[in-house]
């Protein structure tokens, strides 16, 4: 199972003890170190099922910065993948990829509807 997460981030942690509570492998990929490729947004993308916008940490100080919640509304698809692609801090987080589930951030009960 592929970890993507942020060392300082708390939600990361919460999720991380839960899986490995629950006995799964993580494969853990810091995801300023290692950024999703366009790529694997992509895939994930599609395999969520979820709606782009999930995939933008709207917390996050970089968001703010570049004023995206005025921004992302007039993007195209694939200039928000492409944004999302240039900078991992922009990236919701974290996310789970197994085979086909991916998940977005961290909420226990979505987990386990998930069979997580």
């Amino acid at each position: 199972m592929l970890f993507v997460c942020y060392a300082k981030c708390g939600t990361c942690k919460k999720a991380e003890k839960y899986l490995l509570d629950k006995g799964f492998n993580l494969e853990k990929r810091d995801i300023k170190e290692a950024k999703p490729s366009l790529e694997e947004l992509k895939a994930w993308y599609k395999a969520s099922g979820l709606p782009l916008k999930r995939f933008y940490n709207t917390s996050g100080k970089l968001y703010k910065e570049l004023n995206l919640k005025d921004k992302i509304p007039t993007m195209s698809e694939e200039e928000q993948l492409e944004l999302l692609a240039s900078d991992g801090m922009l990236v919701k987080r974290p996310i789970v990829v197994d085979g086909e589930r991916v998940l977005i951030g961290f909420k226990q009960a979505e987990y386990e509807e998930k069979g997580l």
